[in-house]
Parts: C-alpha cells; sequence; structure tokens
C-alpha cells in the first residue's frame, strides 16, 4: 500500500509556536486554507482511494478540499490525533518545554516505549493508537491512503516503523504545514520512506547512511 502522510494546514497557534495538541483544537489561519486549497493540485499524480483525517478540527479542514476533488469520504479516527503534550500543554514550543516534548516523541522512535509525555501517554499507547489505523486502511484493500495528521506525530511514527528512516534523520527534520512524508509497504511486512517532504529517502545502504535524502522528488 502507498501511505501519504499529510501535516495539515498552518493553524493560529502554529504561528505562535505553541503546543497545541488537545481535542478539538483550533481552525486554520488563512494561509492554511490557501494551503489546503492547494493540496489537490500538488497531489494531482496520486491515486488516491481512501482518506482520513483526526479528530482535531485543523486535519478535517486541510483535507476537505482534497476530498471534494477527488469525491471520497473523510474517515475521521482518533488514533491518528496528534501526540498529547499533556502537561505541557499550550507552553511554548520553541523553547524548553518544546525541546523536552520532541525529546520524548523521538525517545519513543528509538524504542523507549513505555516513555510517559509528562501527564500524558506514554510511546506504546500513541504508536498502537496510530498502528490500528494504519492497519485499518491497509486491510481495507486500498492501493493509496492518504491521512492528513500531525506532525510531531508523522515524524514520530515514521521513525519508529519506516525501515530506511532513523530518529537522527527524522529529527532533523520538521515538516511545514502541508508537509506530505510517502511511504510504501504494510503492516506485516514493514515500511520504507519514499520520499519525505519532497525529497527522495534513500533504501538503507543504498546510496547512503539510513534515510539519507538524495534528490528532489
Amino acid at each position: 500500500m502507498r501511505l501519504l502522510l499529510i501535516r495539515h494546514g498552518q493553524t493560529p497557534t502554529n504561528v505562535r509556536f505553541l503546543l497545541d495538541t488537545a481535542v478539538p483544537g483550533p481552525g486554520l489561519t488563512e494561509l492554511g486554507e490557501r494551503q489546503a486549497a492547494a493540496l489537490p493540485k500538488a497531489l494531482a499524480d496520486e491515486d488516491i482511494e481512501a482518506l482520513y483525517a483526526s479528530t482535531l478540527v485543523r486535519t478535517q479542514l486541510t483535507a476537505a478540499p482534497l476530498a471534494a476533488a477527488r469525491g471520497l469520504d473523510v474517515r475521521v479516527r482518533d488514533g491518528i490525533r496528534e501526540l498529547s503534550a499533556g502537561d505541557l500543554e499550550m507552553l511554548p514550543g520553541d523553547s524548553e518545554p518544546g525541546l523536552r516534548y520532541m525529546e520524548t516523541v523521538f525517545a519513543w522512535s528509538a524504542g523507549d516505549t513505555e516513555l510517559r509525555m509528562p501527564g500524558g501517554e506514554s510511546g506504546a499507547q500513541a504508536l498502537a493508537r496510530y498502528d490500528a489505523v494504519v492497519a485499518e486502511a491497509a486491510d481495507s484493500g486500498a492501493s493509496a491512503v492518504a491521512m492528513v495528521s500531525h506532525g510531531a506525530a508523522i515524524r514520530m511514527w515514521t521513525a519508529a516503523r519506516a525501515d530506511n528512516v532513523d530518529v537522527s534523520f527524522a529529527a532533523a527534520r520538521p515538516l511545514d504545514n502541508t508537509g506530505v512524508v510517502i511511504l510504501d509497504g504494510s503492516p506485516s511486512d514493514g515500511w520504507k520512506a519514499l520520499s519525505w517532504a519532497g525529497a527522495v529517502v534513500a533504501p538503507a545502504g543504498e546510496g547512503g547512511p539510513t534515510g539519507r535524502p538524495v534528490d528532489p522528488e
């Protein structure tokens, strides 16, 4: 299955660099609305057969133009929502709280899944809920699935599950709003990242170290 993980469009709290992870969350800024409107053209070459969004408003608003263009229903699932910030909720993401949040997130990707976000979920819980939605999509029989999700969740899950993306790669490459990570594989056979925000990702052992971007698409 081809899996497209798409970060939502810009929100007011993105502009303010806040850790805003709770449901339902804010809508989109004017720029975020333009970013969402641009997705159908940006993904015109993708034969998307199913479209998912999280329970946060911003992902559903981002998915709406793509759903309309493709004649698809948006399947709303809690499992692909943002990683809960717990006690760090609404604190500055560009200072110590944000650093602590991302250190926890990437510790999960590295295998320390029993570690818990302060006042929030554990890595095991976060991965299990995300895995469940991906497994549902794989079981649907669709050959290409798009999921509008969240930056930290996409980076954490991809670093944990893609054979050719490691933590150092994902940690060094934040996703811009409506940035896309494309993977190929299945829950049983594993996943390989094909591209990360437009850069081709080399297979491990082919053309460079794990997760090395080798070419623009």
